[in-house]
């Protein structure tokens, strides 16, 4: 799964992060260790890390955003936490980091997000504030975790998205990259709603 989302060029390089609970109490997250590229990463080669980021088994550095997804997890009880690099992702994170979030209306692919049952419908994508304290970010994103369409933004960074198990946050990371690249499409060719 996650090859898949390096080859459509949503975490190239060492970008993005990727977790998957395997137990909530206590709680415990597989992740690819920090400055890899997860598109090469064998599965050998994950780290598991507890509830505060401390690296249990495996080889590696916990990525500093770690903070971010267990903040996530615990707040949303998600499954999975899934962080891309995309363009559009990143270059609307910038554009509308001065205004209320990304809003995104009116699309049949809403439906695929949690609680969307009609495309006549209006969501909003939050937008944080970039910093390299993962304690500012998770104080600022807490608010919204509640309320955000699984889903959120972190100004010139990229998406976090999130569901109840990894095929949910796979189905919400493609559905909300789908749509921020309709926004963007949209805004290139004039429609700057």
């Amino acid at each position: 799964m996650i090859q898949n989302i390096h080859r459509r060029g949503w975490c190239d390089g060492t970008g993005g992060n990727f977790s998957v609970v395997l137990q909530h109490q206590p709680l415990q997250l597989l992740m690819a260790p920090s400055g890899v590229d997860k598109g090469q990463i064998p599965a050998c080669e994950l780290i598991v890390v507890d509830e505060r980021g401390k690296v249990l088994t495996g080889e590696g550095k916990a990525s500093a955003e770690t903070a971010l997804h267990l903040r996530i997890v615990e707040a949303t009880q998600a499954g999975a936490v899934l962080h891309t690099h995309s363009i559009p992702g990143t270059v609307l994170s910038r554009h509308y980091k001065d205004k209320e979030g990304v809003v995104l209306e009116g699309w049949e692919m809403q439906k695929g997000l949690v609680g969307i049952t009609t495309h006549d419908s209006s969501i909003t994508i939050p937008v944080i504030s970039n910093s390299q304290s993962m304690e500012e970010l998770s104080d600022a994103v807490g608010p919204f975790l509640e309320t955000a369409p699984c889903g959120f933004l972190v100004a010139g960074h990229g998406l976090y998205a999130w569901g109840a198990d990894l095929d949910a946050s796979k189905r919400h990371l493609e559905i909300l990259e789908f749509l921020l690249e309709v926004k963007l499409t949209q805004m290139q060719i004039g429609h700057q709603s």
